[in-house]
C-alpha cells in the first residue's frame, strides 16, 4: 500500500497498478465535500467516499452524562451492489469503519515507515 501511494504521489501508476480492484474508496474530502453518495463502478461490489472534516457539536459521553462539545466529524457513505453485497453486511462494515477511526487505531500505522 506504501509502494502505491507513493507511485501515485510522484505520478508514476501504471494503468495495471490501478485493476482489478474490489473495492474503490474516494476522498472527496479533498476537495472540500462535506458528503457525497459514489457510485459503484462496474465489476466492482463496493465504493466508500469520505467527505471533508469539520468542526461541529456534537454529543459525546463524558463518563455517565451525556455533553455538547466540539468534535472533527466526516461524514462516511458506502455504496454497494446488493447483487454481490448483502445491506446488513455493509452496514457491519462501515459501523466497523467508523469504530476504528473514532478509536484511531490507525494512527500508528499511518507513518510507521517514517517514524524514526
Amino acid at each position: 500500500m506504501h509502494d502505491l501511494a507513493d507511485r501515485a504521489r510522484t505520478r508514476h501508476l501504471t494503468p495495471d497498478d490501478v485493476t482489478g480492484a474490489t473495492f474503490t474508496i474516494s476522498n472527496t474530502g479533498s476537495r472540500g465535500v462535506l458528503f457525497d453518495t459514489v457510485i459503484v463502478p462496474p465489476k466492482r461490489p463496493r465504493s466508500s467516499a469520505w467527505a471533508r472534516r469539520s468542526r461541529r457539536p456534537a454529543v459525546v459521553r463524558d463518563g455517565d452524562d451525556e455533553v455538547i462539545a466540539v468534535r472533527d466529524l466526516v461524514h462516511l457513505s458506502l455504496s454497494h451492489d446488493h447483487r454481490l453485497v448483502d445491506g446488513a453486511d455493509a452496514a457491519r462494515y462501515l459501523t466497523s469503519v467508523k469504530a476504528i477511526v473514532e478509536a484511531a487505531a490507525f494512527e500508528d500505522d499511518l507513518y510507521a515507515d517514517t517514524v524514526a
